[in-house]
């Protein structure tokens, strides 16, 4: 017993000392800014011949996987970041407000007022927008002031 509690605290001890976890680092070439992307996390990558993927980035042979797909570094027209938690809290707060919105001008032009059938444009807009999923994180475009490049860190 001793030795099995041993050997498994060996091991833990071990992935975490000597594992290296790959990024992609972007660097802003006017004044050296830098923005590490760590691997796993959720991004909205677009390719240079207009193809838009969003998913995890896993990196391997310095190449950037999202969802099975190889991505060189010369194929990125542009990264953002894509979290889950922003994504769906802005798509469902756009598609309910959108909805009521659209519900409230929809009743009250009926009921009382035809002005208030005004409220269906700004509740339709909320609800394409909705449905469109807002991304509010900042997008690099790789045309020259950023450059793009995979790291190796140690934590």
């Amino acid at each position: 017993m001793k030795n099995t509690i041993t050997t498994t605290l060996f091991l833990i001890i071990s992935c975490t000392l000597f594992t290296q976890n790959q990024a992609i680092k972007l660097t802003k070439t006017s004044n050296n800014k830098e923005v590490i992307i760590k691997e796993n996390k959720r991004v909205k990558l677009e390719t240079t011949d207009g193809r838009k993927v969003t998913g995890r980035i896993n990196i391997k042979n310095n190449t950037i996987m999202i969802d099975d797909e190889a991505f060189e570094i010369e194929d990125i027209a542009s990264l953002k970041r894509n979290t889950l938690f922003l994504s769906i809290l802005t798509s469902s707060f756009f598609t309910y407000a959108g909805g009521i919105t659209l519900g409230i001008g929809t009743i009250i032009g009926l009921l009382a007022d035809t002005s208030a059938f005004w409220l269906i444009l700004p509740g339709s807009a909320m609800l394409y927008t909705g449905i469109k999923s807002p991304n509010f994180h900042r997008k690099f475009i790789n045309d020259g002031t950023w450059t793009i490049e995979i790291i190796k860190l140690n934590e």
